[in-house]
């Protein structure tokens, strides 16, 4: 449908016809429907799906129409994080141009003091996040009992990051004859239930059903090309250079955790000689608008980001995704990727899985209606040769636009250079020196990806008997036994996730004395070996192996280490020696469980029972 369809009020039209846009998207024409004009309306639309030209427009034609007051806000824009309130004021700013509505935005990390200026000169749309909404409220300068219209963006993040409080307070301060549009790529159980307290008969739309009204699962970008690579542990971050080095793309985002991940990747990164910044949410807002202006203006060409950058960045060109990490779940999956593939343009998102993370990125994919494409991770040798083919078409490229002092130069030392070299020696030589400049791919393990033909047989089977598992099973073992307290209950779930399989996977469970041996189902040792010779962080002494292996001897645990690389100072009471009268350990006596909550060195020992003696006679 084109906006000239839509009834729009003559200022929006003028600013969207002098930005090009004729055809409005599916969200768009929608929400703009004539017919729901002054609902309430719960909107499911993904990322980059145009929704703020939508609600802009409705925001628009309500405030528009009626008379606006000389300070208070009529005009409420909720939004998770500073970024995406920078993105809606901006986008908001040039739609609005000729109407005279004042925009202004309220967000952490700035001084509140600027903020309490621009309400005193008067604002008709508040934009902001709830934190800084919330304190401006307590502060009793931001009236809302003048409100029209309210506006939640991107709903269901704001709940992820624990804003519910917050957005109750603010959405019960304001008056209940309002009009509120809930905005949100998933609707979970928590935005419908927020929607049938705060909103009154509101009208769901989602453009993705089909055109018979049956909802059609929820897809995610069909401009997106999802793929997934097996990696070792220990070869994450050469799977991420790997993948980077192999790739052509003018801006990528690599997507991680934690805080502390970012800063760790970023400057392995940066040196491997990549053109790389990063973004937190510890990171001052300056610092994080500086590393976003610096990927727009090409002055780097990967960002590497916690999920803070999975919203509300405008960010053009982006058309490769990394999940170095994998997300928490399938709604961060489609919000991560949903950074690429936008506007029409096509992108490609990565996920990168070690074997034991397998069935949760299966899971996750599963969850976002994803069939990616399982494919072996880029070697060091297929980029060398990528490298070699990009440097030979640049060569055999014409060349436009050369100086013609430069040619003339060129000329003057190619002649003499020919006088000293044979040509093939010299095209050899300098062959040689920009090979030797090109960027080298990490030697990372090969692992074969998941076998479709496998997964079909896993996923179809039934639960094997006894019989059938003792026949084909292959027999491992791991280090913990009976001294440790080894219990089939704890040891079978340790089992399952070490080695990414289920328990019907897992036949008979031995405890020994110094180790356990267990069953695993023919059809999956193949996968578990791989998965579960991987060293787990939160249990690295624990080693699986198989039973038919040599054993290799108990190695000391060691000392846990700090980020600077030195080793914890052990507390005072591990230092002293015991004292004199302390009694020895029975040697035959029971070793406490390795997860055993260490006893308090001060706690008093269990009262022995006192025996009553009787009285002679």
């Amino acid at each position: 449908m084109n906006f000239a369809e839509l009834t729009l009020h003559p200022a929006l039209a003028k600013a969207l016809a002098a930005r090009g846009y004729q055809t409005a998207t599916d969200v768009q024409a929608a929400v703009l429907d004539r017919s729901l004009a002054g609902r309430d309306l719960l909107v499911s639309s993904q990322t980059g799906s145009g929704k703020t030209i939508a609600f802009g427009a409705v925001l628009a034609e309500t405030l528009l129409d009626g008379e606006r007051g000389d300070a208070a806000p009529a005009a409420l824009v909720i939004v998770p994080t500073r970024e995406l309130a920078t993105q809606v004021r901006g986008e908001l700013t040039w739609l609005f141009a000729g109407t005279g509505l004042r925009l202004a935005s309220f967000t952490g990390g700035t001084p509140v003091g600027g903020d309490l200026r621009a309400l005193e000169r008067g604002v008709d749309v508040a934009i902001g996040t709830p934190g800084r909404l919330v304190d401006l409220l307590r502060r009793q300068r931001l009236p809302l009992d003048g409100l029209k219209v309210v506006v939640l963006d991107e709903a269901d993040e704001m709940l992820d990051l624990g804003f519910r409080e917050d957005l109750e307070t603010l959405l019960q301060a304001a008056p209940v004859e309002r009009q509120t549009l809930l905005l949100s790529a998933t609707l979970p159980p928590e935005i419908r239930a927020m929607a049938k307290r705060f909103q009154r008969e509101a009208v769901a739309i989602d453009p993705r059903r089909a055109p018979s009204g049956s909802a059609t699962p929820s897809q995610a970008h069909a401009d997106i090309t999802y793929v997934a690579h097996l990696v070792a542990g220990a070869d994450r971050l050469g799977a991420v250079v790997n993948v980077l080095r192999a790739s052509d793309s003018p801006r990528a985002i690599v997507f991680v955790t934690t805080r502390e991940a970012v800063s760790d990747l970023h400057a392995a990164l940066v040196a491997r000689g990549f053109a790389a910044t990063a973004i937190s949410g510890e990171r001052a807002q300056t610092e994080r608008d500086r590393a976003l202006e610096q990927l727009r203006r090409g002055d780097v060409r990967i960002l590497v980001a916690t999920n803070v950058a999975a919203r509300g960045l405008d960010l053009p060109d982006v058309d490769l995704i990394v999940h170095a990490d994998l997300p928490l779940n399938a709604e961060s999956l489609t919000h991560r990727s949903g950074r690429t593939g936008r506007a029409g343009r096509k992108g490609t998102a990565i996920l990168i899985a070690t074997p034991a993370e397998r069935r949760k990125a299966e899971r996750l994919l599963m969850s976002a209606h994803v069939k990616p494409a399982w494919t072996p991770l880029p070697s060091r040798e297929a980029i060398a040769a990528a490298a070699r083919e990009r440097l030979a078409g640049e060569l055999l490229a014409p060349v436009v636009g050369d100086e013609p002092a430069l040619e003339e130069g060129a000329d003057v030392l190619a002649r003499r250079l020919a006088t000293e070299l044979p040509a093939e020696a010299l095209i050899r030589r300098l062959l040689a020196r920009e090979l030797a400049r090109l960027p080298q791919g990490e030697e990372v393990q090969p692992i074969a990806p998941p076998r479709p033909e496998v997964e079909r047989e896993r996923r179809d089977s039934s639960p094997l008997s006894r019989a059938e598992m003792s026949r084909d099973a292959v027999l491992f073992r791991v280090n913990l036994g009976a001294r440790d307290n080894a219990d089939p209950r704890w040891v079978l779930p340790l089992v399952c996730r070490r080695g990414g399989v289920t328990r019907r996977d897992v036949g008979a469970i031995r405890i020994g004395p110094q180790e356990t041996t267990f069953e695993i189902a023919g059809r999956a040792a193949r996968d578990f070996a791989e998965a579960s010779a991987e060293s787990d962080p939160r249990a690295p002494h624990v080693r699986i192996t198989r039973a038919d292996a040599p054993a290799s001897r108990p190695e000391p645990r060691p000392a846990p280490r700090r980020r600077d690389g030195f080793a914890p100072y052990a507390p005072a009471r591990d230092r002293r020696p015991p004292p004199p009268h302390a009694k020895p350990q029975h040697p035959h006596a029971k070793p406490q469980h390795p997860h055993a909550k260490p006893q308090h060195p001060h706690a008093k020992p269990h009262p022995r029972p006192k025996h009553h003696k009787t009285k002679k006679g």
